[in-house]
């Protein structure tokens, strides 16, 4: 995905805005279809949307950081989600969330800075056999445990390692 001033994402904006007209009523919808194209809302974002309904950026920013579903950061090529819902709570999901902050370098809400591995705590996923359940790029793991959180973590930067050897070595050969 482009940075926020770049080029692609400018034309997801004007194309989003271009849907809806001017009204106050529409900054809802204008947001949600921004964080669908785009998986967050940056700053400038906010400004153009701002402009767009004749609003302030606060007007907006206030209405966008009422609502849990909007996010303003980039999430990770590999978003972890935490259940904190009553039965995962009850049975530890407050540590497996600290697991994955101290395991990755980064709170809830927050993507790391190679933006490999975002983290966000949700209200319930609606697997409370399972609990304590964390999601990883949207696959349920449930019965989690600190050292299911390394493991899943190790396996990523496994994979990775794999992948750029594997990167490396296609490159060597076709020079």
């Amino acid at each position: 995905m482009a940075e926020a001033d770049g080029f692609e994402e400018r034309l997801e904006w004007d194309a989003c805005l271009g849907l809806f007209g001017d009204d106050r009523g529409n900054l809802i919808p204008i947001l949600q279809r921004i964080q669908e194209k785009l998986s967050y809302l940056s700053p400038e974002a906010i400004r153009r949307v701002a402009r767009h309904l004749h609003l302030t950026t606060g007007e907006v920013y206030g209405v966008a950081t009422f609502y849990n579903q909007f996010r303003f950061h980039p999430p990770g090529k590999h978003p972890i989600k935490v259940c904190l819902g009553t039965a995962c709570h009850v049975r530890g999901g407050e540590i497996i969330l600290e697991n994955f902050e101290r395991k990755l370098g980064i709170r809830d809400g927050q993507t790391t800075e190679d933006r490999e591995f975002s983290i966000d705590r949700v209200a319930c996923v609606g697997c409370c056999a399972l609990a304590p359940v964390a999601l990883v790029e949207e696959k349920v793991h449930g019965h989690m445990a600190p050292s299911k959180v390394e493991g899943l973590i190790l396996g990523f930067h496994l994979e990775k390692e794999r992948q750029d050897r594997e990167k490396a070595e296609d490159d060597s050969t076709q020079s």
